[in-house]
């Protein structure tokens, strides 16, 4: 069999050996590529939530957008499709330059359904001690202490958390009935739903981090970063939320 019929047959070789069964230094380079995306891909929804603040009247488009429900839906719907896309974008077998299409364009779709948030969140301060500090920066440091703490884990032990995945799956379909029944107002959401999915977003951290180092191949490391940055935006999310719950209004 000749190198086009075996990509033929196994498109995702062109993706290199399982990081698991790479070289030291071909994993190392793996892993290095994968979180240096991400935290571009994490610098990217900064820099774009930036400009939001800084160009668009927020002001008075997020208070018409709570109060019209079908305007969040509308919303939530698109950051849905979106974000289906741009994944089946970055975990096929296409191009390098389409998983970075995929990436890019869930980063976009992330921010615009974050930013309504941010800019609730904007409106409250958080006592620390004698100190007050801004909501998103609490929620922000909490959410890189907790994925540098499972990180650690799932680097450290070296555990496959792949059993997870069934459970996820599952989980995901429930929590978004359940985010559905919220949004009709038959169920009301409170810090407990933010306080489980924390828990579901901590083990989709453990789920995708364990796949760093067992199920990835080494030249996809655009999809991998993609997976820890969609799993990390949920985690940030319900912390937020959490946070403004303790905080106090400016």
């Amino acid at each position: 069999m000749n190198s086009a019929e075996y990509l033929a047959d196994n498109p995702y070789a062109r993706f290199g050996d399982l990081a698991v069964n790479a070289t030291v230094d071909s994993r190392k380079t793996f892993i290095r590529k994968t979180y240096a995306h991400l935290t571009a891909a994490i610098y990217g929804l900064v820099l774009i939530e930036f400009l939001y603040f800084k160009t668009l009247p927020l002001d008075n488009w997020v208070p018409n957008l709570f109060a019209e429900r079908w305007g969040w839906l509308a919303l939530f719907g698109g950051y849905m499709l979106i974000s289906w896309i741009a994944q089946n974008w970055a975990n096929s077998g296409a191009t390098l330059g389409k998983q970075y299409a995929g990436l890019a364009g869930y980063v976009f779709a992330f921010s615009i359904i974050l930013c309504p948030m941010l800019w609730i969140a904007n409106h409250f301060v958080t006592p620390i001690g004698t100190h007050s500090y801004s909501a998103i920066t609490v929620a922000a440091v909490a959410t890189l202490a907790v994925f540098a703490m499972l990180t650690a884990v799932v680097f450290i032990s070296k555990k496959d958390f792949s059993f997870l995945g069934p459970i996820l799956g599952i989980s995901s379909l429930v929590i978004f009935g359940v985010i559905l029944l919220g949004a009709f107002g038959l169920l009301n959401l409170g810090t407990g739903f933010c306080m489980a999915l924390v828990v579901f977003a901590s083990g989709a951290i453990l789920y995708d981090t364990s796949n760093v180092l067992h199920r990835y191949r080494t030249e996809q490391y655009v999809a991998a970063a993609l997976a820890l940055f969609a799993s990390v935006g949920i985690l940030f999310w319900y912390i937020l939320q959490i946070v403004m719950s303790l905080s106090n209004r400016r």
